[in-house]
């Protein structure tokens, strides 16, 4: 990564899995339910490789960084569409949601209980299994929809895992 100019992305990261609440990969365990399966979505609010702005782009993890390290987990990409995504995190992390049109669609609510004080949300800090590197603040939701349509995979697995991270990834130049 030695010929890769500086980059930077700062974003929001969050998933709906078919793990039980709380998805154990964030405490660096094994899934709940044997394979990790579910939807990712990274957005880029600010970004640049070198001089080229990436905000609202995607990645690949070929600079490095954090991105190069966890596209190293990814066991079988079974292909690439190119799609309007629309992504939606309300301010105040009450819910977050994306989709990808007639592929997928996920949905999450901020968890709360009896004793969640009013405008408050369930966040664990620096966990250590946190899918967008170290030092990050994990929100917890339970997703109202987690629906795939799309490369050999159909699921619908509302009311399973989710959780948000903000990212702020820096990498080589």
């Amino acid at each position: 990564m030695a010929d890769a100019p500086s980059w930077h992305l700062e974003g929001d990261w969050f998933d709906v899995c078919n793990c039980r609440i709380p998805c154990p990969c964030t405490f660096a365990q094994a899934p709940s339910e044997g394979d990790c399966e579910g939807i990712l979505a990274w957005h880029v609010r600010e970004g640049s490789y070198g001089d080229v702005p990436l905000d609202g782009m995607i990645f690949s993890g070929r600079a490095g960084g954090w991105p190069g390290e966890f596209a190293n987990t990814i066991g079988e990409v079974r292909g690439i569409v190119y799609a309007p995504i629309t992504f939606e995190i309300s301010d105040d992390l009450a819910h977050w949601a994306a989709e990808v049109p007639g592929k997928a669609w996920a949905r999450a609510e901020a968890l709360a209980g009896p004793t969640t004080p009013p405008g408050q949300r369930v966040q664990v800090h620096n966990p250590p299994g946190a899918e967008v590197g170290p030092g990050q603040v994990a929100t917890w939701g339970t997703a109202t929809v987690d629906r795939v349509d799309g490369f050999g995979f159909r699921w619908d697995w509302a009311g399973r895992s989710s959780k948000h991270f903000p990212f702020d990834w820096n990498g080589p130049g």
